[in-house]
């Protein structure tokens, strides 16, 4: 996290609840969430799905009012703003890049691209030389012209996050942002991702469920039913919780965790008890609830081809020059 300077971005007890006529009653979609991203930090949310993930995102970008508790952007509490001044902050602060592309299906992909920066009050000729340029870094310079319903999921996608990084955010908020994209799209996509992350001190918040997406922040946040449970690839800061370790049960046999034990013991939840004896008490997660999160780390091209087991040898080859397959990324 070298570089990260103050919170860009801070949640105090998000709740967001669904009111629903069904039922089921209500939906509690965020329970009490907390959470800060400094300046410059690639952050990872990870969780099965229904756990929360997008009305976290749309919460933290301004886009929605969580039920309660605050957000703030850049140091500035959003629920405390106008509209005039939501959009603002926004335009100035932060970027969106969802999983639908969300293109004006009336504008052309270079003008889709150009549009936030004329919104700025950017002049059309500037804006759209500088939506060029990156459309051309992403492969699409041949494709300007495209309306959306000409273009791949993929190509829109790659239009989509072109237009999100037009405007220099300090801020990327992305909901699995090379979900449509193939292999080595994806891998440019993150790579350009990573030179803003290194050269510009762009913050990210990238809920995904791919590897490559999460290995490329520093640390990945675990969502479980509205709730951080687990933090993975970096060190868990306890410093603001109990610095007691004792477990305490009462006489009605219930276990009180201290916060620090139950954030590394992965959050609530069903437990087998494969060990009991007198003064030991041995706890271990029921298999159908454990979720495997890998710890952020360095992925590399693989060796050898899955399909067709080509050895790559020193090549950096994408595609496999025997199959034709697309050459995967494997953990370092």
């Amino acid at each position: 996290m070298e570089g990260a300077g103050p919170e860009i971005l801070r949640a105090n007890s998000l709740y967001h609840i669904y009111e629903s006529n069904a039922e089921e009653g209500n939906v509690v979609a965020l329970r009490g969430l907390s959470v800060s991203i400094l300046e410059g930090e690639a952050v990872a949310v990870v969780g099965p799905s229904g756990s929360g993930k997008s009305t976290l995102l749309k919460c933290l970008g301004g886009l929605m009012k969580p039920s309660a508790g605050s957000v703030e952007l850049a140091g500035t509490r959003m629920t405390r703003l106008t509209g005039p001044e939501l959009v603002k902050l926004r335009q100035e602060t932060v970027s969106f890049i969802f999983q639908d592309s969300n293109l004006l299906p009336h504008l052309n992909a270079l003008d889709n691209v150009a549009q936030p920066l004329i919104h700025q009050g950017v002049l059309a000729r500037p804006a759209r030389r500088r939506a060029k340029e990156l459309l051309d870094r992403l492969g699409m310079g041949d494709r300007s012209f495209g309306m959306p319903e000409e273009l791949s999921g993929g190509e829109q996608q790659r239009v989509a996050i072109s237009r999100a990084l037009i405007t220099n955010p300090k801020l990327i908020l992305a909901d699995e942002p090379t979900g449509a994209l193939d292999p080595i799209t994806s891998r440019e996509v993150l790579d350009l991702f990573d030179n803003l992350h290194k050269e510009s001190d762009v913050a990210f918040l990238l809920v995904t469920h791919n590897r490559e997406v999460a290995s490329f922040c520093e640390r990945s946040l675990e969502l479980r039913e509205g709730r951080f449970i687990a933090q993975h690839g970096g060190d868990v800061d306890i410093g603001d919780l109990s610095d007691s370790r004792e477990l305490i049960v009462d006489d009605s046999g219930t276990v009180t965790l201290p916060p620090d034990v139950l954030l590394q013991l992965g959050g609530p939840g069903r437990f087998d008890v494969p060990e009991l004896k007198r003064d030991i008490l041995h706890l271990e997660r029921v298999e159908e609830d454990k979720v495997s999160v890998g710890a952020s780390g360095k992925m590399e091209l693989s060796p050898s081809c899955p399909a067709c087991f080509h050895q790559y040898g020193d090549s950096d080859e994408q595609l496999c020059p025997d199959c034709g397959s697309s050459r995967p990324m494997v953990q370092a």
